[in-house]
C-alpha cells in the first residue's frame, strides 16, 4: 500500500564531526530542530585514535520526504532539508551551543566566500518568492550572528541506502563531505510455509563448514527453524562492518597490563632507600611506543608467605615502607597489589602449583608425597626445607584426589578467588575509558570475571604461558565450570600454540556445550572465535619471541665473555652440551642423562671428547617432586661419572644465580642444547640459544672450528613449532635422544648452517614486540558493544557471564502488557507448553530418555496455572491456543479438558479449534497434508544404522516426526555422525515433501525429519488468517506470544514482524518518524497475508523465558513470572466495571431498596437480595419468592450479554491502571 511505501522511504546516516574546541569532561551531542525539548538528542563518542573525530555509535534512521513533495515549490522549504545543531555538555547538563568561534580559522574564511557566492547565485536564478525567503534567512542571520544551524537536502539521498555525514564543529557554510555506502539491502523475503526444501538444512551456525564465505548449502541455525537465510544488516548494528577497516596502535593508546609479578626488581639499602630496575628475564618487561600501566605484586622476600625459621627472614614489604615502593615504581607505571603474604602463598604455591599447574600440563598423578629412595642422610639435611611447603603440597596421592572442593582445597580456592578480586580492584582504579586490558597467566583466570562486573566496556584479554590440557584432564578439576566461564569473560584468549587453543575450545565445547568456528572480523577477515552466550570470544595463538637488541648487548658486555672463555678454557677440546632446566619430574631431566648413557654405551669413541652442564634451577614451590627430582638426578650423575669420569657436570643453583646474563654466558659456550621436558610451555631458552650463536653463520664464526649451534629438542615443548631448526626428538624415546646426540656431532657443515638459519628466520622476525603487537592489534579489533542492553550480565558470583543481546531487547513490562490487554477487544494468546507454562522436561538428558522411553510421565502444569489457562478462556474477547511440540494425547491429559481452549501439537502440524463442550473428544485437523507418510521407514531404517554405530544416540518417533537424539553421545563424533546422517536423509529423501532439520549440541543435539512447511511460525499465521471464523471479532487487536526455546523463535518472530508492520503503517499515517530496523539476527517472512486480519491498532508482546538470545522482544526469567503474568490478566477479565461497596451488600440483605443505596441495577431488578455467601451467589429473599428473578452480571461475559458497548467507553476507569499488583 501506499501507506507501506511511505513508512519504507527511510535513510540511515552516520554523524562525524570534527570538534577541536572541546575541554575536558565536554561532551558533544546532535540535537534536531524539531526536538527543542532535546528529548531524542544523540551522542557523539571519539577515542584516543580518532580524536578529533566524534562519531555516533550507531546509524540513525531518518524519514525521506516523497518524490511529490520534493518536486512541490509550493511546499514549505523546511520540509525538504534535515536541520541540526551540535550542543556542548558538561557533567551530563547542557553548557552551550556550537558557534562559529568552534571552527578552525582557515575553513571560516572559506565559508564567508562560499556564503557570498551562493547568496549570488541565489538571488540570480531565484523567484520573487524565493528570494523575500532568502532576504529573510539572511536578515535573521545577521541578526545572531552566532547562531549555527546545519542544514542537509534531503533531495541528496536515497531510500534504503547507509550514508557517513562528515560535519565541523561551527561551521556551516561549506557542504559537509558525505560518504555513501553503496551495498545492496533488499531483504530476503520469503513465505513461512516454503522457506525450507528437502535438502536444506538448520544446522549449527557457528561450524566451519557453514561460515564460509564460498559455501554452496545455505546454513541456517535450529533458531531459525522454518526460515529464509538472514538477510544482509542495513547497516553497522550488527557489530560486522561490510566494508573493510584496518586496525592500528597508536601512542595515545592505553593498555593495563596485569600479571602476577610485576617486570621490576627491587632493592632496599640498610638505611630504607628503595630503588627498582626492569627485570629482562621477564617478557613483559619489554618497553612500547603505548601508554602502559603494569599491575601486579612486588617481589620482595617472603612474598610467598613462608616467614620464620625454616623460611623468609621477612614477610614480603613492611606496610609502612608500602608508600615508599609505590613511589620507587611511579617512574616505571608499576602500581603494585598489595596482598598478605600467607594469603598470595596459599593461592600461588597451594592452588597455581599444587592443582593448576599439573592439571594444565595434562598429568594428575606426576608428584608423589615422598622420595621413595632417598638416603636417612639425605632426608635429614632436607627435613627443615620440606617443612616450610608441606601446607602447600597438593599430593593426590597421599591425601587422596588432588580435585576435590572441600577441606584444604576449599581454602586454596577461596584465596584464589579472594587474590583474583582484590586484582581486579587494582586494575579498576588503573582503568581509563578506551584503555585495553591484558592479562597474563593461570593465576588469573577468573579475574575477567569480576572485571566484567565493574567496566563491562573495556576490552580484556588473557594470554596463558602455560600449556592447555585435553578436556578429559581439565574435566578433573572441581571448579572447571568456573575457571572456563572466567576465561571466556574476557574478548581474546590467546595460546603460544594452537594445539592449546584446541584444547581450550575443546573444553568449552565438551564441558558448558559452545560451539566455535571462523566469524568475519574487523578487517575484513576471519577470526577463530567461540560463540559464548550471543558473544565472540576470540581465541588467538601466536608464539611469543625474545629481543634480539637486548641479548646482542648482553652477549658483548665484558663479563659475558668473560664468562664464555672461562667455561670453554674449563673444558677445552671438548664439545660442550648444555641444559638448563627447573628441578621437577615435567622438565626430563633423567631421561635426558638415560640418553647420554645410551649414546655412550652404543658409541664409546667419544668417551672423554663430550662433557653434559646440567644447569638444575631450585623448585621448592614444587615440594615433594623437587626432592624426588633431586634425588634421582644425582644419582643418575653420580652413575654415569663414576662409569665416564668427568661426563656430566651438575650444579644446582637458585633462580637468582642463572638471570639472562649469567644464562647467556652458558649458551655462548655450549656448542649443542638439550631441552627435553615431557610436558612445557613457553620455554625462550632455544630462542636466547639461537640467538647466542648467530655469528656461526658469518664468515669469522665459521673459523672457529666448533660445530655449535645446534639444538636439540623435546616435540612436547611450545617452541617446537617454531623453531623448526633444531633436532626434534620424542623425550620418553631414550633411543632418539641417543641418537640426537650422535646426529648433532657429526653434522655436516651445510646442514648445520641450514638448521641455524632456520632457526634464525623466526627468532629475528618475531621479537617480543612484534608479538605484543599482533596480540593487541586483534584484541583492538574485538568488536563490543558497549550498550548495556545489548551486553548485559546474568548469572551469580563466578557463574556471571556477559550475554549479546538483540537491540530492544528487555524484560518484559507487566503494568504495559495488562494496559494493552485492559483495552484490547479482540485478543489473540500464544503459549508455549514445556518451559513456559511447565518446567522444561528436556534439560536433563536422562529425563529426556526416560520420557521418550515412557518410562517415566512428563511434567504437568500447576492447578494455580490451570485456572489462569480456565479464567483467560472464560472471557469471550479472547482467543488462547497452547502451542507445543508434544503429542497430541499428552497436551489433551493435561489442558485437553479447558473449554475454549486451543490446542496446537507437535510444533503446529495438529490443530484442535477452541471448543466449548470440554467433555467431548477433541476434533483435530492437520496444518499441511499429511497423506503420505511412506518417507518414515526409509528415515526409522537409516537412522538405526548410525544409532548403532553411535553410542549414546537413540531414534524419538511421533506421530508426525522422527528425531534422531545424539544428546548422550559423544559431542564431536556425534557430531560428525548427525552431518554424514543429513546428508544422506537428504539425498534419499530428495523427492519426499520433507524438512531435515539439524539442531546443534546447544539445543540438544539431534537430526529431526518433519513434514514440508511445519513450524509455529507457519501456525501462528494461519490461527490469525482463521481469526474470524473462531472469533466474534474479525481482526486481531492485541496478540501476547510467550516461548521459551529454539523452536518457538518462528511463532516469536512470526508474530513480532506483523505487530511492527502493523505499526509502521500506523506511524507513516501520522507522519512520525519510522521505526529503526529489526535485529540482523532475525530472518525477515512475509507476513502480508495477515493484513486484512489485524488491526491497525494492534498491540503486539513477545516475549521467551530466560534472559537469552531470541527474536523476542522481551523476555521473562521463570515459568513463576508467566503464571503471575497470567493471573494479572485474568484479574482485568473478571473485574466487573463498577464495584458494590459491603454497605450496599449489607442493604440488599436487608431487603432495602436499591436505589436507596445508591445503586441501580437495571430495568428488570425488582427485588432484594439477601445475604449470600459470596459475590457470585447473590439470591432473592425468602419473602420475596414471588417476585420476578433478579437478573444480574456475575461476570464480564454475563455484562457483555446485557447489551453492546459504545465506542469510546471503555470497560474500566483509568483509575484503576495500576491495582492489579
Amino acid at each position: 500500500t501506499a501507506f507501506f511505501a511511505e513508512a519504507s522511504s527511510v535513510v540511515h546516516m552516520n554523524f562525524r564531526v570534527r570538534c577541536e574546541t572541546l575541554g575536558h569532561g565536554e561532551e558533544v551531542y546532535l540535537i534536531r530542530s524539531d526536538d527543542p525539548s532535546m528529548a531524542n538528542k544523540i551522542g557523539l563518542f571519539t577515542t584516543a585514535s580518532t580524536y578529533p573525530w566524534y562519531s555516533t555509535l550507531a546509524p540513525t534512521t531518518i524519514k525521506l520526504p516523497s518524490g511529490r513533495i520534493l518536486k512541490d515549490d509550493t511546499v514549505d522549504q523546511e520540509r525538504k532539508f534535515l536541520s541540526y545543531r551540535y550542543a556542548v555538555f558538561r557533567q551530563g547538563t547542557f553548557h552551550r551551543w556550537e558557534t562559529l568561534s568552534d571552527g578552525p580559522q582557515e575553513l571560516l574564511l572559506k565559508q564567508d566566500v562560499m556564503e557570498v557566492e551562493e547568496e549570488e547565485e541565489v538571488r540570480g536564478g531565484a523567484t520573487g518568492t524565493e528570494q523575500q525567503q532568502t532576504k529573510t534567512k539572511t536578515s535573521e542571520t545577521e541578526t545572531d550572528q552566532n547562531t549555527v544551524i546545519h542544514r542537509l537536502p534531503l533531495r541528496l539521498f536515497h531510500n534504503g541506502e547507509l550514508y557517513i555525514v562528515n560535519d565541523v564543529l561551527g561551521v556551516v557554510g561549506i557542504h559537509p563531505d558525505i560518504e555513501h555506502i553503496r551495498e545492496s539491502h533488499e531483504p530476503q523475503v520469503k513465505t513461512a510455509d516454503t522457506l525450507l526444501g528437502g535438502n536444506q538444512t538448520s544446522s549449527s551456525s557457528f561450524t566451519m563448514r557453514n561460515t564460509s564465505a564460498n559455501s554452496s548449502r545455505t546454513s541456517m541455525s535450529e533458531k531459525h527453524v522454518g526460515f529464509a537465510p538472514s538477510p544482509p544488516p542495513f547497516h553497522q548494528k550488527a557489530g560486522i562492518p561490510n566494508k573493510k577497516q584496518s586496525v592500528h596502535l597508536n601512542s595515545t593508546d592505553g593498555l593495563v597490563v596485569v600479571s602476577a609479578f610485576l617486570p621490576v626488581v627491587l632493592n632496599r639499602t640498610d638505611d630504607g632507600v628503595w630503588t627498582a630496575d626492569w627485570d629482562y628475564e621477564m617478557l613483559l618487561s619489554m618497553q612500547t611506543h603505548l601508554r602502559v600501566t603494569r599491575v601486579g605484586i612486588v617481589k620482595w622476600r617472603g612474598w610467598h608467605g613462608n616467614r620464620g625459621a625454616d623460611g623468609s627472614p621477612e614477610g614480603g614489604v613492611p606496610q609502612d615502607e608500602r608508600p615508599r615502593v609505590e613511589a620507587c615504581l611511579r617512574p616505571f607505571n608499576c602500581v603494585p597489589v598489595w596482598i598478605e603474604p600467607s594469603q598470595f602463598g596459599e593461592m600461588y604455591n597451594g592452588f597455581c602449583k599444587g592443582v593448576l599447574w599439573p592439571v594444565l600440563h595434562n598429568v594428575t598423578s606426576v608428584y608423589k608425597s615422598r622420595p621413595d629412595k632417598i638416603g636417612s642422610g639425605f632426608e635429614k639435611s632436607t627435613t627443615a626445607d620440606t617443612s616450610q611447603f608441606s601446607d602447600y603440597s597438593m599430593d593426590d596421592v597421599e591425601k587422596g584426589p588432588i580435585h576435590g572442593d572441600g577441606g584444604r582445597e576449599a581454602v586454596l580456592w577461596a584465596s584464589y578467588n579472594e587474590v583474583n578480586r582484590k586484582f581486579a580492584q587494582v586494575v579498576v582504579q588503573c582503568f581509563n575509558l578506551g584503555d585495553l586490558i591484558w592479562i597474563h597467566g593461570f593465576h588469573l583466570l577468573i579475574l575477567p570475571s569480576y572485571l566484567t562486573r565493574r567496566i563491562p566496556m573495556a576490552k580484556v584479554g588473557i594470554f596463558l604461558h602455560t600449556p592447555f590440557p585435553s578436556s578429559e584432564i581439565f574435566r578433573t578439576v572441581w571448579c572447571r565450570e568456573d575457571l572456563l566461564r572466567g576465561m571466556l569473560n574476557a574478548d581474546q584468549v590467546g595460546f603460544h600454540l594452537f594445539e592449546y587453543a584446541r584444547h581450550f575450545m575443546t573444553c568449552c565445547r565438551r564441558l558448558l556445550g559452545m560451539n566455535y568456528g571462523m566469524i568475519p572480523d574487523m578487517s575484513g577477515g576471519h577470526t577463530l572465535a567461540i560463540d559464548a552466550n550471543g558473544r565472540h570470544v576470540a581465541v588467538t595463538s601466536i608464539h611469543a619471541g625474545v629481543e634480539p637488541p637486548v641479548l646482542n648487548q648482553i652477549l658483548t658486555h665484558s663479563l659475558t665473555l668473560e664468562k664464555a672463555n672461562s667455561i670453554r678454557n674449563q673444558f677445552r677440546g671438548k664439545v660442550v652440551f648444555c641444559a638448563i632446566d627447573r628441578l621437577e619430574s615435567l622438565k626430563g631431566i633423567p631421561l635426558k642423562l638415560l640418553g647420554v648413557e645410551r649414546f655412550l654405551t652404543r658409541c664409546p669413541e667419544w668417551v672423554g671428547k663430550i662433557v653434559l652442564i646440567q644447569v638444575g634451577i631450585s623448585a621448592f614451590e614444587r615440594g615433594d617432586d623437587y626432592f624426588l627430582t633431586k634425588s634421582e638426578v644425582s644419582e643418575l650423575v653420580n652413575r654415569l661419572n663414576q662409569r665416564w669420569p668427568g661426563t656430566v657436570h651438575f650444579q644446582e643453583c637458585a633462580e637468582s644465580e642463572m638471570r639472562l646474563q649469567q644464562r647467556m654466558a652458558l649458551l655462548r659456550a655450549a656448542d649443542v642444547l638439550l631441552v627435553t621436558p615431557i610436558r612445557d610451555g613457553l620455554n625462550l631458552v632455544p630462542l636466547e640459544f639461537s640467538i647466542a650463536h648467530q655469528d656461526a653463520l658469518t664468515e669469522l664464526g665459521k673459523k672457529d672450528g666448533r660445530k655449535r649451534g645446534i639444538c636439540i629438542l623435546s616435540e612436547f615443548s611450545s617452541c617446537t613449532r617454531v623453531m623448526r631448526g633444531a633436532l626434534h626428538i620424542n623425550p620418553w624415546k631414550v633411543s632418539e635422544i641417543a641418537t640426537a646426540f650422535h646426529s648433532a656431532l657429526i653434522i655436516s657443515e651445510d646442514e648445520r648452517m641450514r638448521r641455524i638459519s632456520c632457526a634464525l628466520e623466526f627468532v629475528t622476525r618475531v621479537t617480543t614486540q612484534r608479538w605484543a603487537l599482533a596480540v593487541m592489534l586483534d584484541l583492538k579489533g574485538v568488536h563490543k558493544n558497549v550498550n548495556p542492553i545489548h551486553n548485559t550480565g546474568a548469572g551469580l558470583g563466578l557463574g556471571y557471564r556477559r550475554l549479546g543481546m538483540d537491540t530492544g531487547f528487555i524484560a518484559l513490562d507487566a503494568v504495559k502488557v495488562v494496559k494493552g490487554y485492559k483495552s484490547g477487544r479482540s485478543r489473540l494468546i500464544l503459549v508455549d507448553y514445556g518451559g513456559t507454562i511447565v518446567s522444561n522436561d528436556n534439560l536433563d538428558n536422562l529425563t529426556r530418555f526416560q520420557m521418550v522411553k515412557k518410562t517415566r510421565s512428563h511434567s504437568v502444569p500447576t492447578p494455580s496455572m490451570i485456572q489462569a489457562l480456565k479464567s483467560l478462556c472464560q472471557d469471550k474477547r479472547n482467543t488462547v491456543f497452547v502451542v507445543s511440540g508434544k503429542q497430541r494425547e499428552s497436551l489433551v491429559r493435561t489442558v485437553g479438558q479447558i473449554p475454549n481452549l486451543g490446542l496446537a501439537a507437535e510444533h503446529g502440524m495438529f490443530i484442535s479449534w477452541p471448543t466449548k463442550r470440554s467433555s467431548h473428544k477433541r476434533r483435530w485437523e492437520t496444518l499441511v497434508p499429511d497423506t503420505d507418510k511412506s518417507w518414515r521407514p526409509l528415515a526409522i531404517t537409516i537412522m538405526e544404522v548410525y544409532t548403532s554405530r553411535t553410542h549414546g544416540s537413540y531414534i524419538e518417533e511421533t506421530e508426525m516426526k522422527v528425531l534422531w537424539q545424539y544428546r548422550d553421545a559423544d559431542p564431536e563424533f556425534g557430531y560428525l555422525q548427525a552431518k554424514e546422517l543429513e546428508d544422506h536423509l537428504a539425498n534419499v529423501l530428495r523427492n519426499f515433501a520433507v524438512d531435515i532439520l539439524h539442531g546443534g549440541v546447544e539445543e540438544g543435539g539431534y537430526v529431526e525429519v518433519r513434514p514440508k512447511g511445519v513450524n509455529k511460525g507457519v501456525l501462528a499465521m494461519h490461527v490469525i488468517q482463521n481469526f474470524p471464523k473462531i472469533s466474534p471479532a474479525t481482526k486481531v487487536d492485541y496478540a501476547l506470544v510467550l516461548g521459551d526455546d529454539h523452536c518457538d523463535e518462528p511463532m516469536l518472530s512470526v508474530v513480532r514482524q506483523i505487530g511492527r508492520r502493523a505499526l509502521a503503517v500506523k506511524l507513516a499515517k501520522t507522519g512520525q518518524d519510522p521505526l529503526p530496523d529489526l535485529p540482523s539476527s532475525m530472518t525477515l517472512v512475509d507476513v502480508s497475508s495477515c493484513d486484512e486480519f489485524v488491526s491497525s491498532d494492534l498491540n503486539v508482546f513477545t516475549c521467551t523465558v530466560g534472559k537469552k538470545p531470541s527474536a523476542a522482544a522481551n523476555y521473562l526469567h521463570e515459568v513463576e513470572e508467566v503464571q503471575a503474568l497470567l493471573e494479572s490478566l485474568v484479574k482485568v477479565s473478571t473485574r466487573d466495571q463498577k464495584f458494590y461497596s459491603s454497605v450496599n451488600l449489607t442493604s440488599y440483605s436487608n431487603n432495602a431498596d436499591p436505589a436507596a443505596a445508591g445503586v441501580t441495577i437495571g430495568p428488570s431488578f425488582g427485588g432484594s437480595l439477601v445475604k449470600s455467601r459470596s459475590l457470585t451467589q447473590l439470591e432473592p429473599s425468602d419473602g420475596d419468592l414471588g417476585r420476578a428473578e433478579v437478573k444480574i452480571s456475575t461476570s464480564l461475559n454475563d455484562y457483555l450479554r446485557l447489551g453492546p458497548i459504545p465506542d469510546g467507553e471503555g470497560l474500566y476507569e483509568d483509575d484503576d491502571e495500576g491495582n492489579f499488583f
